[in-house]
């Protein structure tokens, strides 16, 4: 075989002045040994007689040896433990494998590079830190593998970090937080008639609106901790966003053990900061806390997210806009469906993302209506999932199909329960509200029929349909839309 030396090898070596932290598990009652702090030796080997390889790809340097075997790797890696080289496939031409001196072993990974190499999930900049991270990883599962598989058995969960920093003070959880307006305009003191007026819906709404807001039950809306130049996500209900990485130790909030690796150690939750390791994820409860330092907008944001950081029953968005379209404009010809000035509109929107619920959307700062209620609906467009969700879609569109009035009616209520309890006070709100839109149909032209138009592809989209389909679903989702209305005061 032609003498070859390798390029470069990395040598993972315990410190002789190493850190060592003595952590303390008390539901176990014993001690583990986390290594704190590592030396990685970086040694750069010298290239003694090497020839020149042809065809290189341009992203690997002189650790890329060609087209050999497994064997020959094997052969050339033996010299020192850590080691390291990429060869291509004579297997499958044009795939590369990187070959890694771990144990006495030679490990055999498939590479690839997309403008960043990986073997798995993680990605970096260079072969150098891909090499330098999986030896770590590869040290640490060797040497704990027992202790790693039992981390997350018995969690100190409720004594360390985020359950003991972010739950509310004991008084505050039984304060009542002062009563919210009721649904619709208040009722003219001079009109005997106004209480006999209202449906019994609009009566059992205003009992629950002088209630606590509801603690809603919200899932960690965990990332990974890394930065991508294309947005990266490890799980597929979670939204695309640039996250970091972390700099110094850190430990995880669940399990309180060491978040070993360069980068990527694991994940964090974007709306509460929580960090913990990605196998715990999978079993932290569901109990986020948005932090206002984390959920810095309205627009755009989970509606559920949105109400528990702010401690509201319904996203502001909702509540102050359909307050002054009530207020001024329930009588406004073509109301919901004339459209406002789309740079006024985004004004509102503006507004609400800088300063809350001081935003102002009085008749003084907009005088057209039909700005408000178009910010209403572009709130609704924009929510990452739809007011009626991805998950409860079908259930609604099958019963839209149903001819059977009774019948659809028992189905849409049946699928009103699998809403997230958040986006059900929302559109229960929501379509009390267009019940008394519809009210004023003589002076507004606007009908059950027509508000379902409007709100139908407003408040349902399709999840991952293709286009036909989507496009015959527009006449359920309006069905939809025109049965919660008719049936508000039954169905909620």
């Amino acid at each position: 075989m032609t003498s070859m030396t390798i390029h470069r090898q990395a040598q993972v070596t315990l410190s002789t002045r190493r850190a060592i932290k003595l952590l303390y598990c008390p539901q176990e009652n014993f001690y583990c040994e986390v290594v704190k702090n590592w030396q990685i030796m970086m040694n750069t080997g010298h290239q003694c007689g090497s020839p020149t390889v042809d065809n290189r790809p341009k992203y690997y340097g002189r650790e890329y040896h060609g087209m050999i075997s497994r064997e020959e790797a094997d052969q050339l890696l033996s010299q020192a433990e850590g080691s390291y080289l990429i060869r291509e496939s004579q297997r499958q031409p044009g795939t590369y494998t990187l070959a890694l001196r771990f144990g006495n072993q030679t490990r055999n990974f498939r590479l690839y590079h997309d403008g960043k190499h990986f073997v798995g999930e993680k990605r970096f900049e260079s072969i150098h830190d891909l090499v330098t991270d999986g030896l770590i990883t590869l040290y640490i599962e060797t040497k704990a593998a027992e202790y790693i598989a039992k981390m997350t058995i018995n969690p100190i969960y409720e004594h360390v970090g985020y359950t003991t920093l972010n739950q509310e003070p004991t008084l505050k959880k039984h304060l009542p937080l002062s009563p919210e307006a009721p649904d619709g305009p208040a009722p003219a003191k001079d009109d005997h008639n106004t209480e006999e007026r209202l449906t019994s819906l609009v009566r059992r709404a205003t009992l629950r609106e002088s209630d606590l807001v509801p603690k809603y039950e919200k899932v960690h809306n965990f990332k990974c901790l890394l930065v991508y130049k294309k947005d990266y996500c490890l799980y597929s209900n979670c939204f695309f966003i640039q996250v970091h990485t972390f700099r110094g130790p850190h430990w995880c909030e669940y399990c309180a053990n060491f978040m070993w690796g360069l980068i990527a150690q694991g994940v964090k939750c974007a709306d509460c900061g929580l960090n913990v390791h990605k196998q715990c994820s999978k079993v932290v409860p569901n109990d986020c806390q948005p932090d206002l330092r984390h959920v810095k907008k309205v627009y755009s944001c989970d509606l559920t997210t949105l109400v528990k950081a702010h401690n509201t029953k319904r996203p502001m968005v909702v509540d102050m806009c359909i307050q002054e379209i009530e207020a001024r404009g329930l009588q406004s010809e073509g109301l919901y469906r004339i459209s406002g000035f789309s740079e006024l509109i985004e004004d509102v929107k503006l507004a609400f993302d800088r300063d809350g619920e001081k935003a102002d959307i009085s008749s003084n700062a907009y005088e057209d209506i039909n700005i408000i209620t178009g910010a209403l609906k572009l709130y609704f467009r924009e929510l990452p999932i739809p007011l009626i969700t991805y998950d409860a879609y079908p259930r609604f569109i099958e019963a839209a199909k149903i001819t059977d009035p009774e019948k659809r009616l028992e189905s849409v209520h049946e699928a009103l329960k699998l809403l997230p309890p958040a986006h059900c006070e929302s559109l229960r709100y929501l379509m009390a509200h267009l019940k008394r839109v519809t009210q004023y149909e003589k002076d507004n032209l606007m009908s059950s029929e027509n508000l379902g138009i409007v709100f139908g592809p407003t408040l349902m989209r399709a999840p991952d349909l293709d286009a036909m389909t989507a496009l015959n679903d527009i006449r359920y989702q309006r069905l939809v839309v025109e049965t919660l209305i008719t049936n508000e005061d039954v169905l909620f």
